[in-house]
């Protein structure tokens, strides 16, 4: 049974002077662009605009921006032909990729790890560069129209493109073509991203797709990739609710929800593994163009054509069961963002300040007890208290009782890992188990079966951490 209480606006956000074409997430920030040329970053614990918002480095409309999986950095892109990286601490432009044959860049996207950045155009080509030195790796033309719509696969090893002539193709970082879905939206493709979770099914490596389009449907795709076989997809869902032309689409971090927008005005919710719909919001004026979900609290936020973003809070009946972590991660290993956000989540904001003059994060919020809330932090209120050590209570109690994370088991065992590595395709196995792999004569990922470019191992000191502080609650 669905909860009644779907989701509810919480906040309006009205800065814009133009069409809001993208909103995008961090743990901690919300970031939205627009015709009017800017990028406006705000804090999720109040959505007060930050010191140095709005961004202004493009001389023409920006039609996308996009988080790195940190959060540190902001990437945006322009018809003034651009893709720039703004620093989340400063305000900075930190770097700036000119699109080859300078032409309007419609979309753009950061690698899981933030190694790569991709750029699609008008003129129908993508550029691919190396983040930190702004090397450009591959260009090519990948379709006769308008790359509208680009997202990385959870492996960052491929990614997909959708255009306006209704295509999806997949490619890997040669820009060599691996597969390609024609006429995946009649009129046209306007928006794709791939779920972030992908799954092994023997020796297929699998992940989502949602994307949307032009002819008013919403699709839920699986991409299989094979190292004989090569790679596939097959259509899920096609979901009808909407209608007119969807133009922008969404997972849930979890995978559990989908989100798309439409130029009838309305948000649509849907299941992410039925495809069932759960909810249709209807509070913009004018087209919706953007929409996301953020990574750690149960909010989604939504652009329009009439210049504002909404900021919705999910009711029960959406947001899940309880986890015991933000993006994924475990409440040991939280940073003092991620305790700050919990507590805004849990509608206990008056606090932020308190636990951040602290310097709160997940362990030390694990550890408190009723009297350090009292004498440390200095919270008088006995009921305050007594809420707080509730809360914390089912964080420990659901450490406790939680299962491995999936991040923590190797991919060639299936066990925690005890000694993991990084390889080359970008993901952490035992070092055992990938040293054997390697010792076979296997030059190719047991993720993806594409080949890696080296055979070096480098020790992953933080997952190492965070799997001996999980052992240490079991």
């Amino acid at each position: 049974m669905i909860a009644l209480k779907m989701a509810s606006a919480i906040h309006t956000l009205r800065d814009h002077r133009d069409d809001v074409n993208c909103c995008a997430f961090s743990a901690t920030l919300l970031a939205s662009c627009s015709g009017d040329k800017t990028v406006r970053v705000y804090s999720l614990n109040d959505f007060s605009e930050l010191r140095f918002s709005p961004l202004s480095g493009h001389g023409y409309g920006v039609h996308w921006c996009c988080f790195s999986s940190c959060g540190n950095y902001l990437a945006s892109c322009s018809t003034d032909a651009t893709v720039i990286i703004w620093s989340m601490d400063t305000g900075e432009i930190m770097l700036k990729y000119e699109h080859p044959g300078r032409s309007p860049v419609r979309v753009c996207a950061l690698t899981p790890d933030s190694s790569l950045v991709l750029s699609g155009a008008s003129d129908g080509t993508v550029a691919l560069w190396d983040f930190q030195s702004t090397t450009l790796r591959r260009t090519g033309a990948v379709t006769e129209a308008t790359v509208a719509a680009c997202s990385f696969t959870p492996c960052g090893q491929m990614f997909v493109t959708g255009c306006t002539l209704g295509d999806l193709k997949i490619w890997d970082l040669d820009l060599v073509q691996l597969h390609t879905q024609k006429d995946a939206h009649d009129l046209g493709v306007t928006c794709c991203q791939c779920d972030s979770i992908s799954h092994i099914d023997g020796e297929r490596v699998k992940f989502r797709l949602v994307s949307c389009g032009q002819d008013s449907q919403l699709k839920i795709w699986i991409i299989s990739q094979h190292a004989v076989a090569g790679c596939h997809m097959q259509l899920l869902h096609t979901l009808k609710a909407q209608s007119g032309p969807v133009v922008s689409c969404a997972f849930s971090s979890d995978g559990q929800l989908v989100v798309s927008g439409s130029v009838d005005k309305t948000v649509t919710l849907y299941d992410g593994s039925q495809g069932v719909l759960l909810h249709t919001l209807s509070q913009h004026e004018r087209y919706v163009t953007a929409c996301a979900f953020s990574p750690s609290l149960p909010y989604l936020a939504s652009g329009s054509m009439d210049n504002t973003v909404i900021v919705w809070r999910l009711g029960d009946g959406l947001s899940g069961r309880k986890c015991a972590g933000h993006s994924g991660l475990l409440v040991s290993d939280w940073a003092e963002e991620h305790v700050a956000a919990w507590l805004a989540e849990e509608g206990l904001e008056e606090l932020v300040s308190a636990f951040k003059g602290h310097n709160i994060d997940g362990p030390e919020l694990l550890s408190l007890t009723r009297d350090t809330l009292a004498r440390e932090l200095s919270i008088d209120s006995v009921g305050l208290r007594g809420k707080v050590m509730r809360k914390i209570e089912e964080l420990r109690a659901a450490l406790v009782g939680s299962a491995a994370p999936d991040e923590f088991l190797c991919p060639i065992t299936q066990e925690v890992m005890k000694d993991p590595v990084i390889a080359a395709d970008g993901f952490s196995y035992e070092r055992e188990a990938m040293e054997s792999w390697i010792g076979a004569k296997n030059r190719t990922s047991p993720m993806t079966n594409l080949p890696l470019q080296t055979t070096l191992l480098i020790p992953n000191r933080m997952l190492k951490m965070a799997i001996g502080r999980w052992r240490a609650t079991q």
